[in-house]
């Protein structure tokens, strides 16, 4: 058994909800990450790619039948490469990444693809069969952009509570407030805005249908104006549009790969450690705070070791609850923006997050980092690198 390194990270530019890639098929967003990450391996053999592993948080449309097998085909990777499609929400991508890890650890693969995709913009309306032919009541078309659709009624209702929700509880529970939360977010975008001009995504980023950066970076964001924005799911609530992430398209991909294999670039991180962690599905938001600590402990150190974080920041609030658990210094975290201000487009997030990560260990100089993710219905996924560039 071998270790799994992380050559290339490629994303998308992330577009804002019926915005700039609101034309942009997830399965061509999908295809442009997978060549392009082939691509930047000048000695890969694009049939020497054993597998590609994307996560898709939805699956209902146009990301339909299998989009890892799909993507393959669009890029025009030999048909002798095959796709996968792993679904754990928000996480899916992280996921890939990891599933594509083992098997590189296993021997089973010497060379992995792992992603993930997500049009939220472009995601359906769905019609549930009726159990009958030509029923006389109404029918009502559900959206798949975002969070519960077609709900179990065997599934107890606090599980069932809406995301903003589940966050305003957790708010209420920890006593993170508005003003908190809307520092956090301000700092994201300023983080982000610097970052794309100083050049730190340059090399991160494929332009795709004229997009060339993510399009929701707010760079005059201040607090004064989150503040006049209005609670978005409770008239007295504390989460608005302003501190939680929007809805997004875009895509991401990762080259995998074992140790002292040639292809033409250096690997740049390992992949140290894995962590999953689960708990009731309203409490969502603070799980990656035991995945990570699964994750370093699979490493073999500890948060002092740490010297950055990648935190996807499905919400202000909930990203706030897991710094205060872990006890980290919020500068390591989200130094080159996050979620709030880059976007969210589900299935890509988490290997947004790791492909970041690897290049700030290395803008650092740091060994040893986090990246982290909270996944809707009570799960939680983190990764640990170690730099090796």
């Amino acid at each position: 058994m071998g270790d799994a390194f992380i050559y290339a990270g490629l994303r998308t530019p992330f577009g804002r909800y019926a915005g700039a890639l609101a034309r942009s098929r997830p399965d061509d967003l999908a295809a442009a990450v997978v060549r392009g990450v082939v691509d930047r391996s000048p000695n890969l053999d694009p049939a020497d790619v054993n597998d590609v592993i994307l996560g898709c948080a939805n699956g209902a449309g146009e990301d339909n039948r299998n989009v890892g097998r799909m993507a393959v085909l669009l890029a025009g990777l030999p048909v002798s490469v095959p796709g996968v499609t792993v679904n754990r929400l928000c996480g899916s991508s992280m996921q890939a990444a990891m599933d594509g890890s083992r098997l590189i650890e296993a021997g089973d693969a010497s060379v992995v693809v792992a992603g993930g995709v997500e049009s939220m913009t472009r995601a359906p309306w769905v019609l549930p069969k009726p159990a009958k032919g030509f029923p006389a009541g109404h029918e009502t078309l559900v959206s798949t952009t975002l969070g519960w659709r077609l709900v179990n009624p065997r599934m107890p209702e606090e599980f069932t509570a809406s995301l903003g929700e589940c966050n305003e509880q957790l708010a209420d529970e920890l006593g993170i407030g508005r003003d908190r939360q809307d520092a956090f977010a301000v700092l994201s975008h300023q983080r982000a805005a610097a970052a794309w001009a100083d050049g730190f995504y340059d090399d991160l980023v494929l332009p795709v249908d004229g997009l060339e950066r993510d399009e929701g970076v707010r760079p005059d964001a201040s607090v004064e104006t989150l503040a006049v924005l209005r609670p978005a799911f409770r008239s007295d609530g504390t989460i608005t549009a302003g501190n939680a992430s929007p809805l997004n398209d875009g895509a991401a991909a990762l080259l995998v790969a074992a140790e002292n294999l040639d292809l033409g670039v250096a690997p740049v991180a390992r992949i140290a450690g894995r962590g999953s962690a689960a708990l009731e599905p309203q409490r969502f938001g603070i799980a990656p705070v035991e995945a990570a600590d699964r994750a370093l402990a699979a490493a073999g150190i500890g948060w002092s070791d740490v010297g950055a974080v990648e935190l996807n920041e499905a919400f202000a609030v909930q990203s706030l609850a897991c710094l205060d658990a872990w006890k980290v210094d919020p500068d390591i975290v989200n130094t080159r923006g996050g979620a709030i201000a880059i976007g969210h487009p589900l299935g890509a997030s988490g290997a947004r997050v790791i492909g970041t990560l690897a290049k700030v260990l290395r803008e650092r100089h740091e060994r040893w980092g986090v990246a982290a993710i909270c996944i809707g219905v009570g799960q939680g996924l983190a990764v640990v690198l170690e730099n090796v560039a």
